[in-house]
């Protein structure tokens, strides 16, 4: 007589754990997908080097998606982007206003 499975004939089921930060609805509208599109691109181009230029696209995508509710609001830094960035982005945009201005 043969059993399939453990010995002893019983069968053991595990309970899923779900993911750490939750499950997120699907962009069903595509209102992210845009910059989802520009992300992708960016990466190509960069031969899949997530460059400066291509985590300012992700971190605009990843803005999208937590101002329509597609994902949990959460700060930028817990989704792996440095204050530097956002001072580097800062200083940028200062001196294209300054620029701009002149």
């Amino acid at each position: 007589m043969s059993t399939f499975g453990s010995p002893g004939g019983s069968t053991k089921f595990s309970k899923p754990i779900p993911p750490e930060r939750g499950s997120f609805p699907l962009d069903h509208g595509a209102e992210c997908q845009p910059i989802m599109q520009q992300y992708l691109k960016c990466l190509k181009s960069h031969r899949g080097v997530n460059d400066d230029e291509c985590r300012a696209l992700s971190k605009s995508y990843l803005t999208c998606r937590m101002e329509r509710n597609l994902m949990a609001p959460d700060s930028m830094r817990n989704l792996g982007f440095q204050e530097k960035e956002k001072e580097q982005a800062d200083q940028e945009a200062g001196s294209k206003r300054t620029s701009a201005s002149e």
